[in-house]
């Protein structure tokens, strides 16, 4: 019942005992006392399921908006050009995008489940499980060197930067088992390395010649890149955002576009020092956006150094500097290999 409503009645009561009061009939003085205490009782209720309601459609918008956000978080996770993957104390992977699949060599959703020692070096394993002891309960970032092996294909070497997180089934309450959720986003090295022979591989595989690995020296960088520019040329709107963050967070100029015809527009307008294109678009190839603007050089007589990025290694490779872009770059390359090249390319141009 409204308060309207409410009201009404209250009023139809008052009305009636008007009528009996004109009688003179004794006790009615208490009768009114009790129905204005009860009046004032039903609109201090009224009050409170106002006030219930209210607090209701507010935690109903956050969670709404927590949903939103999540929703949004995931997609990150799912679509992200690195691989990232959540393993417990145990190294059992608990979670894994789309990336990591594609590293490894095997269906997504398969990932769940398995132990991430499986897809490890038999050479490596015992550094492993020696690094998952020793993990710590608090929060912890770590780099690991391993070296994978994707199903069917042969071992690479890669960099896994960890951290880890306490969990407990009420999060409010810290887990008296001390359990731990790791979190890992694996970075592919082999494509930035000489790549080994097959007995180097074997021999890399064998717990005897298992050796402290160490990171590959980066690759000098100015103090500042402010200033250059990259124009992006990406149809996942996830990767642009990723990129952009990096190349940002040098002092670059960033500008992205999702097609091949919205580069040839923005090419007049932004003027890049260097190019950055996926080779597999919806709406015109990497290959048949690099081959129009190179014609289109030879009569404007200026040259911008262009990179192709891909999910693919060799086969996209070859046919990227065939097709006229200076470098190729694999979409699971760490952000300072990103970071490298421009500059390197930037660097040459200069000179």
């Amino acid at each position: 019942m409204s308060h309207e409503q409410t009201e009404q009645h209250f009023q139809i009561i008052r009305r009636w005992l008007m009528a009996l009061q004109q009688q003179n009939l004794p006790g009615w003085d208490k009768i009114d006392a009790v129905l204005e205490d009860l009046q004032v009782t039903c609109e201090q209720m009224q009050t409170r399921l106002e006030f219930a309601e209210a607090a209701e459609e507010e935690r109903l918008q956050q969670n709404q908006r927590l949903a939103a956000a999540y929703d949004h978080y995931r997609d990150l996770f799912q679509s992200a050009p690195i691989a990232y993957l959540v393993t417990d104390a145990d190294g059992v992977i608990l979670e894994a995008n789309g990336a990591s699949a594609q590293l490894l060599n095997v269906p997504q959703a398969y990932l769940v489940g398995k132990p991430m020692a499986r897809y490890v070096a038999e050479g490596d394993r015992s550094a492993f499980r020696t690094h998952l002891n020793q993990l710590s309960y608090q929060r912890d970032s770590q780099i690991w060197q391993m070296t994978v092996c994707p199903r069917g294909r042969q071992p690479f070497a890669t960099e896994w930067h960890i951290a880890t997180l306490a969990v407990s089934a009420k999060p409010d309450v810290p887990h008296p088992n001390g359990q731990i959720e790791i979190r890992i986003a694996v970075y592919d090295l082999s494509h930035s390395q000489p790549e080994n022979s097959q007995l180097e591989l074997e021999a890399l595989m064998q717990p005897s010649n298992l050796k402290p690995q160490t990171s590959p020296p980066a690759l000098p960088l100015p103090q500042s890149l402010d200033g250059l520019r990259v124009l992006v040329v990406e149809d996942e709107a996830d990767i642009r955002e990723f990129v952009t963050a990096i190349f940002e967070a040098h002092g670059i100029g960033v500008k992205t576009v999702s097609s091949a015809a919205a580069a040839l527009e923005a090419l007049e307008q932004f003027r890049p020092d260097v190019l950055l294109s996926d080779i597999r678009m919806p709406d015109g190839d990497g290959y048949g956006l690099i081959q129009q603007i190179r014609a289109l050089e030879i009569e404007q007589g200026r040259h911008i150094p262009a990179v192709a990025m891909t999910a693919y290694l060799e086969e996209d490779r070859e046919k990227a500097i065939k097709a006229g872009f200076e470098a190729h770059l694999h979409k699971l390359a760490r952000p300072i290999e990103w970071v490298e090249l421009i500059a390197q390319l930037a660097r040459q141009v200069s000179h």
